[in-house]
């Protein structure tokens, strides 16, 4: 294809929360070789953060969710974007749905107990923005050139 002929889609041909996934059980399976936990046995305080986290999730996830079906786009990203979504929580991250899934990813650490898949979580959003979200972003940039640009240049990518 043309660098300069307009994509489709993104050309993520998986589903993304996958990569977290992925991380997560080989953290796990590692853990069964090689236990590290975080705590010596049953522990409140990690419960309780698990909760806040998996809470985070739901707040940050509910948020871009509706976002999306506030205009009318898809949330899946091999789908061909009808609009740009700029308001809302996507006026604060561009990736509120990949922030998510790593406060996500941190509450089933903290279920788990284990270091290993904590230790994995930088591996994986380094995936996740090389991957994914470069991939997402050329093509955003090619739907909606002069919006996606102005909004780049305001949003920030993560945080």
């Amino acid at each position: 294809m043309p660098a300069d002929e307009p994509l489709s889609n993104p050309g993520i041909h998986y589903p993304p929360p996958l990569i977290f996934v992925a991380g997560i059980v080989i953290g796990w399976l590692v853990d069964r070789l090689r236990p590290l936990p975080i705590t010596d046995g049953p522990s409140l305080l990690r419960f309780a953060l698990a909760l806040l986290c998996g809470i985070a999730w739901f707040l940050l996830f509910g948020a871009a969710w509706r976002a999306f079906r506030r205009e009318h786009t898809t949330l899946i990203p091999n789908r061909p974007a009808t609009a740009l979504a700029t308001t809302g929580i996507y006026s604060r991250t561009r990736n509120p749905m990949y922030l998510s899934l790593a406060v996500l990813y941190i509450a089933v650490t903290l279920v788990l107990d284990s270091w290993w898949p904590l230790l994995l979580l930088p591996a994986v959003l380094a995936i996740i923005d090389r991957v994914v979200i470069l991939r997402e972003e050329r093509y955003l940039a090619r739907a909606f050139p002069h919006l996606y640009d102005e909004y780049r240049r305001r949003v920030r990518r993560w945080l």
